[in-house]
């Protein structure tokens, strides 16, 4: 009992635990954007349009961050710079789409968002390619 009350942590738990994380993220969020990719045709001219640059160029970026950078996260290849596309995407979905209600249809994509925050902070952990490039530089 003692030992679930201990507050250290061990770098291998702490990795592992990034790593459930990272996959866990990247996988529920890759059907999304595989969704919107396979249908990128019929959604491109009626896509929301938060920044104002265009529903086929807002689209393309939500792909981008929902399937691309969902994949580089899972296998922990530029995680903290793939995390960024996907907050964005997220804060959007929680506050322009769920008008900040995340106690109800905006939900889902809060705890994305802070899925992601959180990655952005910790990094990918020693079980990613991240730590195996550097490791390879140093």
């Amino acid at each position: 009992m003692k030992k679930f009350l201990n507050t250290t942590h061990s770098e291998p738990s702490f990795s592992i635990a990034l790593l459930v994380l990272r996959i866990s993220l990247g996988a529920l969020m890759i059907p999304h954007g595989y969704q919107k990719l396979i249908s990128f045709a019929e959604k491109s001219s009626g896509f929301t349009d938060p920044f104002h640059i265009g529903s086929a160029t807002s689209l393309s970026l939500v792909i981008f961050a929902e399937f691309f950078c969902a994949i580089f996260i899972m296998i922990g290849l530029a995680t903290r710079f793939s995390a960024i596309p996907l907050i964005i995407a997220m804060a959007v979905a929680v506050f322009h789409a769920n008008q900040g209600d995340i106690f109800g249809g905006g939900e889902k994509p809060a705890l994305y968002l802070f899925g992601f925050i959180a990655l952005l902070f910790t990094g990918p952990g020693k079980i990613s390619l991240d730590y195996l490039l550097m490791k390879k530089k140093n």
